[in-house]
């Protein structure tokens, strides 16, 4: 008997990377307010880039995540945080 997973099950459960591909403004809490989570690595990422100055709190999940994906970018850190 096949997984549901071998059986091509779609369910995030069995296949969540599916969910990981979305662009932020896909999201359907995209709209809602940032994270705490996202708040602290902003303020983290953007202490690291010297700009911390330019924290903003008001900012939307899908608009903190991308803000966070170019900092990293722009820092040189891959997935996991660390330098490239």
């Amino acid at each position: 008997m096949k997984t549901d997973d071998e059986a091509g099950n779609n369910n995030p459960k069995f296949n969540p990377s599916g969910n990981m591909e979305k662009e932020p403004e896909q999201w359907v809490s995209g709209d809602d307010p940032m994270t705490s989570a996202q708040v602290s690595y902003l303020k983290t990422l953007l202490e690291q880039a010297g700009d911390a100055e330019t924290f903003v709190l008001n900012l939307t999940k899908a608009e903190a995540s991308r803000r966070i994906d170019a900092l990293r970018e722009d820092l040189g850190l891959d997935d996991q945080g660390k330098r490239k």
